[in-house]
């Protein structure tokens, strides 16, 4: 299998595929690959010529130091996963120097106000850092389509705001989130779980699950007021945020309309390791 640590390298490569009009099927991920990263990678396969994976923790999008100098950094085994799932993806594992050029800073965007609401809000500058990234990785692999996971569905939204803002061509397409057997959404910070964290981190789904439930006849204060109970009872994690919101602007809902589609949205501390769920609510 083909693996690209340079970006002039690697387009030099896709430069065919483009004069023969083939298209690129992209998924960028920051590694750690789970089951989750290669049904991204399945879905682009069968829906392009050829498949690009990139494999790069973006310094830009970290407001927490610690956060970015522990999060899991496993190539090797990445590259294995991929290889088995097939010897013809592409692997981009650039270096912060080859996509940086020594200058390791965010461009400034304008998501239309998405990038204020629940991560951008514990978050400062991280979609600045999320924009950076994937325009980079946009203009370098030149993608007819590209593949993100539902559970950042914050994240996907900003990414087709960008694209559309930034008239990119290239079509974003969001994928169902992968989960646990027990229900807890498949993420690389899941690997620094004990086994015993991530069967009871199994308790962010449920109260998802439930939320969805109380929502059909109750206000979104009044589940959010009875998801922050249940941490406050839970002291083995830490509730961030818990957000009920329209998936179109992402704004909180207030008093629920016929016309709009909602979602719930959840950050949750476990051992000062940070998970994040979401689910429909429609």
């Amino acid at each position: 299998m083909l693996i690209f640590n340079n970006q002039v390298a690697l387009t030099s490569h896709l430069k065919a595929f483009s004069i023969d009009d083939k298209k690129i099927g992209f998924v960028p991920t920051m590694g750690a690959l789970h089951k989750g990263h290669l049904s991204l990678l399945e879905e682009s396969m069968s829906n392009n010529d050829v498949t690009v994976i990139s494999i790069f923790v973006n310094p830009t999008q970290f407001n927490n130091p610690e956060d970015l100098a522990k999060y899991p950094r496993t190539l090797d085994s990445d590259v294995e996963k991929t290889k088995a799932l097939s010897k013809e993806i592409i692997v981009y594992a650039p270096t912060v120097e080859d996509i940086y050029n020594g200058n390791t800073v965010s461009q400034h965007f304008d998501f239309d106000g998405l990038e204020n609401q629940m991560e951008g809000k514990f978050r400062p500058g991280h979609f600045d850092g999320v924009g950076t990234i994937v325009k980079r990785l946009f203009e370098i692999v030149k993608p007819k389509n590209a593949y993100f996971g539902e559970k950042d569905f914050q994240q996907l939204q900003i990414v087709k705001k960008m694209v559309s803002k930034q008239k990119l061509p290239v079509k974003v397409i969001g994928c169902p989130i992968y989960r646990e057997a027990n229900g807890l959404a498949m993420s690389s910070r899941n690997e620094r779980l004990t086994s015993s964290q991530k069967e009871e981190a199994s308790i962010i789904y449920k109260t998802l699950l439930e939320a969805k439930i109380k929502f059909g006849t109750k206000t979104a204060k009044e589940v959010s007021d009875w998801v922050a109970k249940r941490f406050e009872n839970n002291k083995e994690f830490e509730l961030e945020y818990f957000q009920i919101a329209d998936e179109e602007r992402l704004l909180p809902c207030i008093k629920k309309s016929k016309n709009k589609k909602y979602r719930a949205f959840i950050a949750v501390f476990v051992n000062k390791i940070r998970l994040i769920d979401t689910i429909s609510l429609n």
